[in-house]
């Protein structure tokens, strides 16, 4: 029992110098001051901008995205868009006849199909940037509606010849449409207004998302252009393209709304992808930015960074030996404080991301903290998957997020469905185990160990039981 306690409380250990690390980005997104671009030239001497929309059996939401990049405001003769369309259903057909519309329209538009899926969205990018006539590549994900002055509020970040990459804010398409869209609402406005924007603030590396965000085309090109080795491949590219020299700028004043997963499934399989791909990157560029001539401080946030997503399989150690350890009891005298403490810490670190990320309704935001604890845990056997799978090098495909485009309702039928997931089973098991755990612990006179175990066994159990029932 020695060692499990030991476990336990390294596993802490762990969770609390990550948590200790976020802090510190709080501290620094709030310090940040954004930085308004230089006006733009007249129109006759912007640059030509490519917009690529890497698509694959998207068609709830192709002829929205295609429609939507057409309608930017920016000259035509200095705009081209690419339908980087993998597809293998109906989308195929539908975008066709969308692009055919567009460009009857006087817009230069192109429908570029590949009769295979290698290297998925990076294979698809890759093919369309060796073919584009514009010197800035700007991207958007199938489930995007950026805004027609999109391009007019990000280019003039490119007058600084350095600058190899503009990332705007994602905004939320459905963030009302239940609380699993609110509390990913949550989750990736921490992500920008305190990970994106703290990083930023610093001058450490930061991130391209994907999506919502334009490339210089020359840095592409000096970073060794768009990749397949990992599963995050703007991750990947962010990194190669620092390491080469190359600077970006967070334009946290731009958003481009997009639509959130409104199934179960959905969202955990992209979470998961996200999650392994960045491990992936980790093994792949850790080294590397180790030993970049960067200040130690930038190098050391590129290791927090890269490896952002191991708190969660910190998060299943604890559960596993820290249920264990407090149903049997018997540890040492200090074991107490350190539960309290640790949970003091937890509500603190989330708290501070809450209210950094949630400048307008605070008091709703924090009484969604025990919802956002509740998910983040119930994660934690799908993303420890993800995260070992990324650790032993293992290949997996690329799976792309369905999208129903049913904006703020659940569709009657859904157009696309994710595989059932095989955590399902272990996520199941676990809520369970923590279940009993809790049981000895009230057995034995515990009732504040097992009012915490139960309700991590309930988020796991919800977890679990919302998948089964999205599968059938």
């Amino acid at each position: 029992m020695q060692v499990t306690w030991a476990i336990y409380l390294i596993a802490l250990g762990g969770l609390a110098l990550y948590a200790a690390h976020r802090l510190t980005l709080v501290a620094r997104a709030l310090r940040r001051q954004p930085t308004a671009p230089p006006p733009l030239p007249a129109d006759s001497e912007l640059p030509i901008v490519t917009v690529q929309l890497p698509l694959f059996n998207e068609r709830a939401v192709a002829a929205r995205v295609i429609a939507a990049a057409c309608r930017l405001d920016w000259p035509r003769d200095r705009l081209e868009i690419q339908v980087l369309d993998d597809s293998t259903d109906d989308t195929r057909a539908l975008v066709a006849d969308e692009v055919l519309a567009w460009r009857a329209h006087g817009v230069d538009v192109v429908h570029l199909h590949r009769t295979d899926r290698r290297g998925w969205k990076a294979g698809a990018l890759e093919a369309g940037r060796v073919v584009a006539r514009g010197s800035l590549h700007a991207v958007f994900d199938a489930d995007f509606v950026p805004p027609p002055d999109f391009v007019r509020r990000t280019v003039g970040h490119f007058a600084d010849p350095r600058v190899g990459m503009v990332q705007a804010r994602w905004a939320h398409l459905n963030r009302s449409a239940s609380l699993l869209t609110e509390l990913q609402a949550m989750l990736l406005d921490g992500h920008f207004a305190v990970e994106q924007a703290g990083r930023a603030s610093s001058g450490a590396c930061f991130n391209f998302n994907g999506t919502a965000g334009l490339w210089r085309a020359s840095a592409v090109e000096a970073a060794g252009g768009w990749q397949a080795d990992t599963l995050t491949e703007d991750l990947d590219l962010s990194y190669r393209a620092a390491l080469a020299g190359w600077r970006f700028v967070y334009a946290s004043e731009v958003a481009a709304p997009a639509e959130l997963p409104a199934d179960v499934l959905a969202f955990k399989s992209q979470q998961f992808r996200w999650a392994k791909g960045s491990i992936e990157c980790a093994r792949k560029l850790a080294r590397p930015a180790v030993r970049a001539p960067w200040p130690l401080r930038h190098r050391v946030e590129a290791l927090f960074h890269l490896t952002h997503n191991l708190p969660y399989l910190l998060t299943l150690v604890v559960l596993l030996a820290g249920g264990a350890a407090l149903a049997v009891g018997h540890g040492p005298t200090w074991a107490g404080p350190v539960h309290v403490l640790s949970a003091l810490v937890t509500l603190l670190v989330l708290g501070a991301f809450v209210l950094a990320s949630q400048p307008r309704d605070r008091l709703a935001a924090l009484l969604r903290l025990p919802s956002l604890i509740a998910l983040t845990a119930g994660l934690a056997v799908s993303q420890s998957r993800a995260i070992l799978l990324g650790l032993a090098g293992r290949t997996t495909p690329f799976i792309r997020t369905p999208k129903d485009g049913a904006i703020g309702r659940t569709p009657a039928t859904r157009l696309y469905r994710v595989a059932p997931s095989p955590n399902t089973l272990a996520e199941l098991a676990l809520g369970l185990y923590l279940s009993t755990c809790a049981a000895l612990c009230l057995a034995r006179g515990s009732p504040v160990s097992a009012f915490l175990l139960a309700f991590l066994a309930l988020a796991t159990l919800s977890i679990a039981l919302t998948s089964l029932r999205s599968t059938r």
